[in-house]
């Protein structure tokens, strides 16, 4: 199925926050959450998060920092840290919704309100915004990587492995899978050969909005700065990137 491609969306910011190195590890920080907890923080138990913690590891992530990822999706290390999502507005209207991890719900909730105030946004109540997204899982195969693969290969052995969908664009595979499915079927194109630019369980926007660059450079400086929190796993808007 060709389509619209969300990974040409998000390209630009993904290399924009790879130039970040804490911005790499905070991205490693929540796909260690993300496998630990869907699989058990056990790496040679789970093949999932053994992917993770390998490019933890090639990133040159402190050993503390990949720990403390683990221990949060446990519950080890004694602290015990519950999931929480913020739901809120941005500049000209656009949803954002944070997922988060804590330890202590008064400082983060106090935090995550006050950057949407920074910024000219406000946070909303739960419900709020959540029904503009759907969990899905995505995989993404660069295709300048793998010029030799063909549309018709990876649509056949995505479906095989239990995928929902494909979308073919000039610059990727991307594939969809329901949240549940989703370490089956990296796990099944993992052991196949394939090898993935992306890969995560993630809120897609129903529903992508365009934006002034102007009100761009704002919803950028909010997302950032909402990055920045350590309590902070990962966050979503409606906006076209």
């Amino acid at each position: 199925m060709s389509g619209h491609s969300k990974w040409h969306n998000i390209q630009g910011r993904k290399n924009a926050q790879d130039a970040k190195r804490g911005k790499i590890f905070q991205k490693l920080a929540h796909d260690l959450y993300v496998a630990a907890k869907a699989g058990g923080a056990d790496p040679e138990m789970n093949a999932s998060l053994r992917l993770v913690v390998d490019k933890a590891k090639a990133a040159n992530m402190p050993k503390d920092n990949i720990q403390r990822a683990l221990d949060k999706a446990s519950g080890a290390g004694g602290a015990k840290f519950e999931e929480v999502t913020y739901e809120g507005y941005g500049t000209a209207g656009v949803a954002v919704l944070v997922e988060a991890s804590t330890d202590n719900i008064n400082r983060t909730v106090s935090s995550v309100r006050n950057s949407f105030k920074h910024f000219g946004g406000s946070l909303g109540t739960s419900g709020s915004v959540a029904f503009q997204f759907d969990r899905k899982g995505y995989l993404v195969i660069d295709r300048a990587e793998n010029p030799d693969l063909d549309e018709d290969t990876i649509l056949e052995a995505a479906l095989e492995a239990g995928a929902e969908d494909v979308q073919t664009s000039d610059e990727a595979f991307e594939i969809y899978t329901e949240p549940n499915d989703f370490q089956t079927v990296e796990a099944a194109l993992t052991e196949a050969g394939y090898e993935f630019a992306d890969a995560e369980v993630s809120m897609i926007a129903q529903n992508p909005m365009a934006i002034s660059d102007e009100d761009r450079e704002k919803l950028d400086k909010l997302v950032d700065e909402l990055e920045e929190n350590e309590d902070v796993l990962a966050v979503y808007t409606t906006a076209e990137d």
